[in-house]
């Protein structure tokens, strides 16, 4: 399968990168990239460059294609890949807001669009460990979830026709979906509340009080303003607690006092399992790791903490 990526900044080249060396079945056919760079990175790799992202798209070579771009260009490239029949993996956020998120899943729906999103983060070893052993604690009541990182380097974050919104749709996206993978619950309502402390236009802090399924509430923390990271998750249940940490690995139950180390593993990258899932659905031999309904539903949620923060009330997701 001859795939062509569009956008090979600091995240795209990774992708071409494991395609390159990682993934058995696919080959890089093409890049397109506006900057010179890209010229370089297609001598590197040995595949064609497009400063046209729509020239890539149009490209008989090209089998399948993934975009990994500021989510404002999302729509367009969704259009197009549906245009000429092209399968898309497309990088999350699915889009820059609700209404473009909307007519994308829609396009996969009806058939027009074969989709898949890259919400990579249900490939970490320790979200996988809480989906396996959240069914043994019981009924789950809350969850608490923080996932923080430094301050942005991408200039784009800073520009909302882009980025359309800050760390909301750019960091909380992947809690949202990974509780939603986690529970099989769906997030219904949320109250919330913004910063901003180093980003000048869009809220680089999130704090959603968060209703789901089933009566179940929680806390998510989300934020890109200090010099240190974590990702930790809580989950409440009848019969204990099942708590960690996906970026350090750790994963343990407590019950009463007594903490069981369920042993998650060394980390690993989330691209290549994504790659290789999305390989053989393309093939027809695996389902759609991720759909364009799982993309919507996390975007909406996003939509939903935004519309809250501005209103000051909770605000359902639509």
């Amino acid at each position: 399968m001859r795939i062509g990526i569009i956008g090979t900044g600091k995240h795209g080249s990774r992708y071409a990168r494991h395609i390159i060396r990682d993934i058995d079945g696919l080959t890089l056919a093409a890049i397109s990239r506006r900057s010179p760079q890209g010229k370089k990175q297609a001598e590197e790799w040995g595949c064609r460059v497009y400063p046209d992202w729509r020239d890539l798209i149009l490209d008989d070579r090209v089998q399948a294609v993934i975009g990994v771009v500021p989510p404002a260009l999302n729509l367009a490239i969704c259009r197009a890949c549906a245009d000429v029949g092209k399968p898309l993996l497309l990088e999350k956020p699915l889009a820059a807001g609700l209404a473009d998120a909307r007519e994308i899943a829609a396009l996969a729906r009806n058939g027009a669009l074969r989709l898949t999103v890259g919400q990579t983060l249900r490939y970490n070893k320790v979200i996988g460990c809480f989906k396996k052993y959240l069914p043994d604690l019981g009924p789950l009541y809350t969850v608490s979830v923080n996932q923080r990182i430094e301050p942005s380097t991408l200039s784009w974050h800073e520009d909302p026709r882009l980025a359309g919104a800050g760390v909301s749709y750019h960091t909380a996206v992947h809690v949202f979906d990974a509780l939603r993978f986690i529970t099989g619950l769906e997030i219904v309502r949320v109250m919330a509340m913004t910063s901003r402390r180093h980003n000048r236009v869009l809220e680089d802090g999130l704090l959603a009080l968060i209703e789901m399924e089933n009566n179940v509430q929680g806390v998510v923390d989300c934020s890109k303003i200090g010099q240190a990271r974590s990702g930790r998750f809580d989950f409440v249940c009848r019969q204990g607690q099942l708590t960690g940490d996906q970026i350090y690995g750790t994963c343990e139950i407590i019950h009463h006092t007594t903490r069981t180390d369920l042993k998650p593993g060394s980390a690993v990258g989330t691209i290549v399992p994504l790659l290789a899932d999305w390989r053989d659905y393309l093939a027809g031999t695996g389902p759609n790791p991720v759909t364009g309904e799982d993309g919507l539903a996390a975007v909406a949620v996003c939509d939903a903490c935004l519309r809250a923060a501005t209103d000051q009330c909770w605000a359902a997701v639509r």
